[in-house]
């Protein structure tokens, strides 16, 4: 992507523009050029008035537009390619509108584009750029709008306001009241005739583009840092766009979309969306929709915002993306919001170097993790990364983290985490000495993820099982299947909330293979579980689990594997468990385990027919040792050898206090100084 700075283009206009003083309130009404005066203007640089006329400018003039510039119904405005325009920093009164009849043919090209920004191309500098047509809307014929009071709509759904090739618009969104701002480009009701190709709009206080009815369509738009919404659209607009690459990195915006009101079913084909502050990614207000493929989002907290309560069926995916909610209905009713994630791709649709063409700075800094990982990447130990959103291993790829790398993960919730997908690697080659460490700024449970690793073994749950967390896909018949290592891994403030059923784990280890290596791992401070196991015949060794909200380590569907040497410390009241199994009994293995309460709870829960075999069981602190929570025998739960000996609580019928089996010597974790490094 091209670097050249906008200061460079100001010093340029600075010799060879003309300024003209604008007027304050107290100063009598501006002087409204004549059609001929228009002419002379122009011929000498300067764009003020009404063009009634053809006109052709001269790409070796840069163009001074120091007030309204509006091309009347029966003229035409030529723009050829390298023109450049500089607007006046006057707000709502400097703006480029094109009414109906009229047409605008802006003729740039990827070499020499055309450039309309202010000299600094701050937020809300001018207007932008208006196109009204004679297409259907829902406001009517002859509806007016909202900025300038122009005229649009009508039935001539094939209209043409001419073409828009290679554009690049910088510094817009004049206020115009409290409810109102000029966008980059406004679409009023134009038609299908209408070329729109290679748009760029970059730092605008309102919209990028907004479309008001019409049936134009949009194809490879750049659209990066706009206030309020990229791409936005009303009263039934059905057009369409293809190829759109957006970028958030300023706080405070407001969405990548925004539809409202009557569905005209727009669709939207490869659209990549990127941001480093969260935010909403897709907001659909009242009964809005869209048929939507190829998306791709990143970093954003909220996927789908169902702003009024509108119905999800409104918004077709295409690419099989279904809605989960992200707030309890409780909530989201009080608040007027409904919030969802999808389990979107995070592989781009839209490749940003497609957007050469485009003058602008930003790049996204290499400390920066988020989107996928398709190759082979190696992060930098010296390097402090920060974990803005999903960062994907993809089949195939791998992911090294060498030891002492630590990363910051964004507090973005269940937009947060890392996941190793079926066929991907992940390697984390952390040191007794050297741990790696990945940890929210506060460490508070439910500030982001986890690390969830998806493999190819068995599972109770079948082939290609889709996880709950992140929709990803699971589960094969390779036992012996391979996910990489994880080794001296420390994990802080996991276990963002998904919905009211479902989180995040410190680690989730989906259907993961005997192969893959996990030892010495410490998860602090989860909102959920420490561990948890689905399925799979994954072992894990050297364990150290604290103040786990839920349980420490959990599993279900015949995970078949062992845990050894796992220390286990609950000193906030209110978690669940120690040990939960659930499903059916794979009988697990469990060796040299120690958990230590100092605020009562329960100790180990077995659900419906789950089991396993235990020895080297230390638990003090516990007022129940053992919940046998659906009824299921304690024959199934073998500690030193035997079925569990136990004695049943007063008052109760499946909980249990262990007469033996739970004194054996505390593990000695002296040496684990690994387990809270760099936290």
């Amino acid at each position: 992507m091209k670097k050249l700075s906008l200061k460079l283009l100001t010093i340029i206009l600075a010799y060879a523009t003309i300024n003209l003083t604008s007027c304050s309130s107290d100063d009598p009404a501006p002087i409204v050029p004549s059609e001929e005066e228009v002419i002379k203007n122009l011929d000498a640089g300067i764009m003020q008035g009404t063009l009634e006329e053809n006109y052709t400018l001269n790409a070796a003039t840069i163009y001074n537009l120091t007030g309204q510039f509006i091309i009347a119904d029966g003229a035409s405005l030529n723009i050829p390619a390298g023109t450049k325009i500089l607007a006046d920093n006057g707000g709502t009164d400097v703006y480029i509108a094109v009414l109906k009849g009229a047409e605008i043919n802006i003729n740039g090209n990827a070499s020499n584009p055309v450039v309309m920004s202010s000299a600094d191309g701050n937020r809300g500098d001018w207007g932008g750029l208006t196109l009204c047509g004679k297409a259907t809307t829902t406001a009517g014929v002859d509806a007016q709008a909202e900025v300038g009071g122009f005229i649009y709509g009508g039935n001539e759904d094939n209209d043409s306001s001419g073409i828009i090739r290679y554009l690049q618009i910088v510094g817009t969104g004049a206020q115009i009241n409290t409810e109102s701002q000029y966008n980059g480009v406004s679409f009023y009701a134009v038609g299908s005739g209408t070329l729109v190709d290679h748009v760029a709009v970059i730092n605008g206080s309102d919209d990028g583009v907004e479309f008001f009815g019409g049936t134009v369509s949009a194809s490879n738009l750049y659209l990066e840092n706009n206030d309020d919404d990229s791409i936005d659209w009303t009263e039934g607009w059905n057009g369409s766009i293809t190829n759109a690459y957006i970028s958030n990195t300023i706080a405070n915006f407001s969405t990548v979309f925004e539809g409202d009101k009557d569905n005209g079913n727009p669709t939207f084909t490869n659209i990549t969306a990127i941001s480093t502050v969260g935010g909403t990614a897709l907001q659909f207000k009242k009964q809005s929709g869209g048929t939507i493929s190829g998306l791709s989002l990143s970093g954003y907290d909220i996927d789908l915002d169902m702003k009024d309560g509108g119905d999800t069926a409104n918004v077709i995916f295409s690419d099989g993306y279904s809605p989960v909610a992200l707030a309890e209905e409780a909530d989201q009713i009080a608040s007027g919001e409904y919030f969802y994630s999808l389990n979107t791709s995070v592989v781009p649709t839209v490749d940003v170097t497609d957007f050469d063409w485009v003058d602008t700075n930003l790049s996204f800094e290499s400390s920066v993790l988020q989107g996928a990982v398709t190759g082979n990447v190696t992060l930098d130990a010296s390097v402090n990364y920060t974990l803005n959103s999903s960062y994907i291993v993809q089949s195939g790829g791998k992911l090294t983290i060498p030891a002492g790398t630590k990363i910051t993960a964004r507090d973005g919730g269940t937009g947060v985490y890392i996941a190793v997908l079926q066929g991907g690697e992940i390697d984390i080659q952390g040191e007794a000495g050297n741990p790696v460490v990945i940890a929210s700024a506060n460490g508070n449970g439910g500030d982001w993820g986890g690390l969830t690793i998806c493999g190819n073994a068995t599972t109770t749950a079948g082939v290609d099982a889709v996880a709950e967390v992140g929709g990803f896909v699971y589960g094969g018949t390779t036992d012996n299947d391979n996910s990489g290592s994880v080794r001296y891994l420390v994990l802080k403030g996991t276990g963002a909330q998904i919905n009211s059923e479902s989180q995040y784990n410190g680690l989730s280890l989906y259907a993961v293979g005997s192969e893959t290596v996990i030892e010495y791992i410490s998860v602090i401070n989860g909102s959920d579980d420490g561990v948890e196991f689905f399925g799979g015949t994954v072992s894990a060794s050297n364990l150290y689990l604290e103040n786990n909200d839920d349980d420490s380590i959990d599993w279900t569907e015949g995970w078949s594997g062992s845990v050894t040497n796992a220390y286990i410390s609950n000193t906030v009241s209110g978690f669940s468990t120690v040990f939960e199994g659930d499903k059916d009994n794979g009988n697990p293995t469990f060796t040299n385990i120690t958990a230590i309460s100092t605020v009562g709870g329960t100790a180990l829960q077995f659900k419906k027919q789950s089991g396993g075999t235990i020895t080297g069981l230390h638990l003090t602190g516990y007022d129940v040792d053992l919940d046998m929570k659906d009824g299921g025998p304690t024959a199934n739960v073998i500690i030193e050898g035997a079925g569990a000996d136990v004695t049943v609580l007063s008052g109760e019928t499946s909980k249990y206090t262990l007469n033996s089996g739970k004194d054996a010597t505390a593990l000695d974790i002296s040496g684990w100084t690994w387990r809270n490094a760099g936290l």
